[in-house]
């Protein structure tokens, strides 16, 4: 991965012009001399309290407390890492990125890259030129009206059209200066099998759908056929230097400020879904194009926004695709929701049949997924006698049994009893019974209560500590890592990250309880462990050292530093609590290796005790404080 100079920060913060980056995201009001406000951006308000020091570079808002600079500011209102923040600031205020230590071998395969980039912002350009002013894409344009899409969206999604000649961008681009190995390697033109060493254009007689990269850089093509004896339907760019289809989301540059502004981001499956969405004002939607989430998709998810829409098509393949995505969501930060969809229809369909308002309403009522998932089980099943019931109690019972007590899962369990034709109590007390055979957790639900019952161990249990510390409370609908439901996280990487941010929150108590973990011992996380030793010695400012070639770990850090700006009442008390849920459940761990091994319980149980008695009465504490 390309290093950047040590003063290339520098140089792109003495570049940015403060009042221009935050003026497009909100309009600001001078207020003295280097002094602006306005509403924040990053959170719903009707006053101003959002104030500017543009001499100093710095922001901050009265009201939810988030400030920072010009990159945290790129951070958070692009859902951008940062790496990627100083990219993008340094392409928009024109400052060019001084390369560190780069070897010949490193330069070149740069430069290449760039080359490929730019063949590529030259393919789009020529395609999108060629739908609009050819007669030839006379019938594409056609067919992308009868969808409902207007020139205006087609235009901002930079969609094309190829023609049918079999060589016409393999000759715009060589008099443009690109060689034949270029065109190939960009995935543009193929060679022939039969005429041996000819090549010529990959797509023709198709509409183009250019994909990019969260920077809007062209990586390559999606390619729909407008002919039925013209396979396959849909045709994207061979794998290659550049493009590679299991990273790849359809709209993400354009998606990912509104995402990150909404909280969340909206998962279609195809392109043209993706275009309706956007041009019915749902303009934070991107496109899986038509294949299973991947771990990659997932993570550039989870950069740019905490809650997952999934909004596929209301058909069998669409909802096992749900499914899959939630195994791939597992464990990370994202809540996943579901838009219910009519069935056999998908996004562009009922968009052009029962216009914007209507999909815009639907979106509003998405529905966490383990409502999706209780209502698929329970449609599917064969309810007609008590061994199918028991069936569904069986398959039922591990979905629910990571859920906290809440309203969510009394509804649940109601909505479960009447199609089961059984009390409330009976189906509750099956359910849990079920979710404790099947691999659940029966412990699971009173696992996410509030600590004041100090449910033992598990990390979720760590209290709010009061009013603005929700964000580092367990999520009602959280899931275990061992289930196939994804929660905001799983309870143990919920009560890790609890304890790294509240040590962010309070860094003078922070580094004395840091100086007591073993990393290795009390993490489970292998995330968590990286976190924990590069917040040691720097939790003034968590950000300062982030190593370029981790940007998991610094995509989780940027997480932590803006959980612990949410702060409110957390006090020395929470971080105790946090660091003894981490203790706990590590000599809980100790605990079960020496069963297995038939020796040093006996050595254990005295420690394991003190702490859970501390624990408890810790709970109860702040559980009166915060009632």
């Amino acid at each position: 991965m390309t290093r950047y100079t040590p003063d290339s920060k520098e140089r792109v913060r003495d570049a940015v012009d403060m009042l221009a980056l935050v003026s497009t995201r909100t309009e600001l009001r001078r207020a003295g001399v280097n002094s602006y406000f306005g509403r924040c951006p990053f959170h719903d308000e009707r006053t101003g309290s959002f104030h500017v020091r543009p001499e100093e570079k710095h922001y901050h808002c009265f009201g939810c407390q988030l400030s920072g600079d010009p990159f945290d500011f790129a951070m958070e209102s692009e859902g951008l890492d940062f790496r990627g923040a100083l990219e993008s600031l340094a392409d928009r205020f024109g400052v060019t990125l001084e390369v560190e230590d780069e070897d010949p071998a490193a330069a070149a395969k740069r430069q290449r890259r760039d080359r490929l980039h730019a063949l590529l912002e030259r393919a789009a350009g020529y395609y999108a030129r060629y739908l609009w002013d050819s007669g030839e894409a006379a019938r594409a344009r056609d067919y992308l009206a009868r969808r409902g899409l207007d020139e205006a969206t087609l235009k901002t999604f930079r969609v094309g059209y190829a023609p049918s000649a079999w060589d016409r961008m393999l000759l715009a681009s060589r008099q443009a200066g690109f060689t034949e190995e270029e065109l190939l390697a960009a995935g543009l033109v193929q060679r022939s099998a039969k005429q041996r060493g000819s090549v010529y254009d990959r797509f023709r007689e198709r509409i183009m759908f250019p994909l990019a990269d969260a920077r809007g850089r062209v990586v390559g093509f999606g390619a729909r056929a407008m002919r039925d004896n013209q396979p396959p339907k849909y045709l994207n760019t061979s794998e290659g230097e550049v493009f590679h289809k299991g990273s790849q989301l359809f709209g993400i540059d354009l998606a990912r400020r509104h995402a990150a502004r909404a909280g969340s981001i909206v998962l279609a499956e195809g392109y043209t879904d993706v275009i309706a969405l956007h041009q019915a004002g749902i303009q934070n939607a991107v496109g899986v194009m038509g294949t299973s989430l991947t771990d990659e998709q997932a993570r550039e998810l989870e950069r740019t926004a905490r809650t997952l829409v999934l909004a596929l098509d209301a058909d069998g393949a669409g909802q096992e695709a749900m499914l899959r995505a939630a195994r791939i969501a597992a464990g990370r930060n994202l809540e996943l929701r579901v838009v219910p969809l009519p069935e056999g229809s998908d996004p562009a369909d009922l968009i052009a049949q029962d216009g914007a308002e209507a999909v815009r309403s639907r979106v509003a009522r998405s529905v966490p997924f383990v409502s999706f998932h209780v209502d698929r089980i329970l449609d599917q099943a064969s309810l007609g006698d008590a061994e199918g019931k028991d069936r569904a109690l069986a398959e039922l019972g591990p979905v629910l049994a990571p859920l906290a007590p809440s309203v969510l899962r009394e509804e649940l369990v109601r909505r479960i009893a009447g199609r089961l034709d059984l009390s409330d109590g009976l189906a509750a007390t099956l359910l849990e019974a079920a979710g404790t055979a099947n691999g659940g957790s029966a412990a699971a639900p009173a696992a996410t209560r509030t600590a004041r019952a100090d449910p033992g161990p598990d990390p979720a249990g760590i209290p709010e500590g009061g009013e603005g510390w929700g964000a580092f409370a367990p999520a009602a609908g959280g899931s275990s890592a061992r289930s196939a439901l994804p929660g905001v996280l799983d309870h143990r990487a919920r009560g890790e990250r609890t304890f790294l941010a509240l040590c962010i929150a309070l860094p003078r108590d922070g580094a004395e309880t840091l100086a007591q973990i073993d990393p290795e011992s009390h993490f489970t996380s292998d995330l968590a462990r990286r976190a924990a030793v590069h917040l040691a010695p720097r939790l003034a400012d968590p950000l300062e050292g982030l190593p370029p070639e981790d940007p998991d770990l610094g995509a989780y850090v940027f997480e932590l530093r803006k959980q612990a700006a949410r702060g409110g009442s957390v006090g020395p008390a929470n971080l105790r609590h946090a660091w003894l849920t981490l203790e706990l459940a590590r000599l809980d761990r100790a605990r079960a290796r020496a069963r297995v091994e038939g020796s040093g319980m006996a050595a254990l149980g005295p420690e394991y005790e003190r702490v859970r008695i501390e624990r408890g009465r810790l709970s109860e504490q702040l559980g009166s404080s915060s009632g």
